[in-house]
């Protein structure tokens, strides 16, 4: 059999695109990390089978692919690998560092207000019955609390993906068979990773693998190829009816009545809907939505200059920082509304305040770049280079 043909070299500019729907994916994790948030309404968990967490990790191969693709065809396999590598660990510690921070305030909030709820609903009382050994299982990636299991995730894909960037870059369609081949097994086996005290990982690198592999077979002309699918009036008129459709079926989740509209054999086939193993319903409601997105929001839409979409941007340009700093603001904004029993006005200002301080993070890095760049010693830096968090 011929070898495929090597993909397309993508696009040299920043796509714009990738950095607001980033953030607006970090602004939805935020919201929806916060329970009893009246706010929560606005993420698109409600009104769909996926969530913020697919648009991220796809925008996460996609930006990864784009800085070191071009890393490795400009400087070779050790040098690009060196880098991935670099960019994990680098992640790895900010998990870490996030790991300590997060544990002491939900300790210290338990202890304060004499609230052990805190810890229960958390996951830390391991914690802090067995410190030595939960930190150990920490240090390891296999304890993780409460709306940590994010960045253990891309740090095994960004671990594994040396070998699968240089399979894309070489044998694209192959790659992107033995990732798909890799789920399927998953399905069939039961592959994970054991988790502490017990179970296995929320977020199944395994299965996930396969949204990440496909934003990096895209960022590397994949993406080209399907330009012409993605712009068929037949491939628009399908994913909106499967956006309706699980539109509708969500629906019933929340509107009891509506649920006896499902036909049993329906429901039989579709439950559960599956996020530790990326169900195929969430995968592919994820590719509704970008088909439909694609369509309607070109790479040179004029609103992507707009200085309304700006704070969007700023966020998804620093993803590591803006995600690190949402847990904090999540639990806080938890721990107010529980403890002042906070109704609506109060969910949606602190969901605002969050917002805002996400944003002026945001921009203050920025600042903090563009200070550094103008600086005679500073060292330059390509202009992607943020897109994966490390230098391209």
């Amino acid at each position: 059999m011929a070898p495929s043909a090597p993909l397309p070299a993508p696009a040299v500019e920043r796509d714009l695109r990738l950095d607001l729907f980033r953030g607006v994916a970090l602004w939805g994790i935020f919201l929806d990390h916060i329970p009893e948030n009246v706010v929560n309404w606005l993420t698109i968990r409600n009104y769909g089978f996926s969530d913020a967490t697919e648009i991220f990790i796809f925008i996460s191969g996609y930006t990864a692919a784009f800085v070191y693709g071009r890393a490795m065809r400009e400087r070779g396999f050790l040098v690009a690998s060196a880098r991935i590598l670099r960019r994990a660990w680098q992640i790895y510690v900010a998990h870490i560092f996030l790991f300590t921070i997060f544990m002491a305030e939900i300790a210290y909030v338990a202890a304060t207000f004499d609230n052990p709820l805190y810890a229960e609903e958390m996951k830390i009382l391991d914690f802090l019955k067995q410190p030595d050994v939960t930190i150990f299982e920490a240090l390891i990636l296999k304890f993780k609390p409460v709306n940590m299991d994010v960045l253990p995730l891309y740090i095994v894909l960004l671990l594994l993906f040396p070998p699968m960037l240089l399979l894309l870059l070489r044998q694209p369609a192959l790659a992107l068979t033995g990732s798909a081949l890799l789920y399927v097994l998953t399905w069939s086996f039961d592959f994970n990773l054991p988790a502490y005290p017990n179970g296995v990982w929320f977020f199944n690198p395994f299965a996930w693998q396969l949204l990440f592999v496909f934003g990096a077979w895209c960022a590397l002309g994949g993406a080209q190829r399907l330009a012409m699918v993605l712009h068929s009036r037949i491939v628009l008129a399908v994913a909106v009816t499967y956006i309706l459709f699980a539109f509708a079926i969500t629906m019933t989740w929340y509107v009891e009545p509506l649920a006896r509209f499902v036909p049993n054999w329906l429901s039989d086939w579709m439950y559960p809907i599956d996020k530790t193993n990326l169900d195929v319903l969430r995968f592919a409601h994820f590719l509704a939505l970008a088909a439909v997105t694609v369509h309607f929001v070109p790479r040179d839409w004029p609103g992507l200059k707009s200085p309304i979409l700006l704070p969007a941007i700023r966020c998804g340009q620093h993803s590591l920082e803006i995600f690190c700093l949402g847990v904090f603001l999540a639990f806080a904004g938890q721990f107010i509304i529980s403890e002042y029993s906070g109704g609506p006005p109060i969910q949606v200002a602190i969901s605002l305040i969050g917002i805002m301080i996400m944003v002026a993070t945001a921009n203050l890095i920025s600042w903090y770049k563009v200070i550094e760049g103008r600086s005679p010693t500073s060292r330059v830096k390509t202009p992607d280079a943020d897109l994966a968090g490390g230098e391209a």
